[in-house]
């Protein structure tokens, strides 16, 4: 057991799920809940779901090739270790794939990046960074492609993307904050 404590559930917005969140066990979600908070914030519908590509191999096959029936449009996966969750998925759907390294205790996330970076030709995972900052960045990511396609969503991320512009121009000088 850890020390930390788990980040609370989120809710996801109401409507359709757009953006499956998979992970390879409980203690993954201290890491994947800020894509699932990124989603929220965006107004994003989503789903989350435990899924081992270990543990229960044909719980991830029955979620990956029935996603996009489900009406998901971008899976993201996330798995420390071995890490095979990501390429797993990706081999059984069409939907893009964006895989999270989870940060281990053995290799600091090391292997896990390494796994889900390198898939074979004609399996595509796009990898996200190491940890939180991958987990937020793949909710972002998502949020770019469901973008394509929704003017309001757009907006939002334009939004997003000027707020943080103007807090960096706010704050110019290195140990000075607003």
């Amino acid at each position: 057991m850890s020390n930390h404590p788990q980040p609370a559930p989120i809710a996801s917005p109401v409507g359709t799920p757009k953006v499956g969140i998979i992970m390879g066990s409980q203690s993954d979600w201290a890491t994947m809940s800020e894509a699932a908070n990124l989603l929220a914030q965006f107004g994003v519908p989503f789903e989350c779901e435990v899924v081992s590509a270990h543990r229960t191999p044909d719980k991830l096959f029955d979620y990956a090739k029935s996603a996009k029936d489900k009406g998901l449009a971008i899976i993201i996966a996330g798995a420390g270790g071995a890490a095979h969750l990501p390429g797993m998925c990706a081999s059984q759907t069409p939907l893009p794939v964006l895989g999270v390294p989870v940060k281990s205790s053995t290799l600091s996330g090391w292997d896990s990046l390494l796994s889900i970076v390198q898939m074979p030709k004609g399996v595509a995972v796009g990898t996200l960074a190491i940890g939180t900052a991958g987990a937020f960045n793949a909710g972002l990511l998502a949020v770019q492609i469901l973008s394509l396609h929704d003017e309001a969503l757009a907006a939002k991320l334009d939004n997003f993307r000027q707020t943080q512009t103007d807090g960096v121009l706010a704050n110019p000088t290195p140990g000075l904050i607003g």
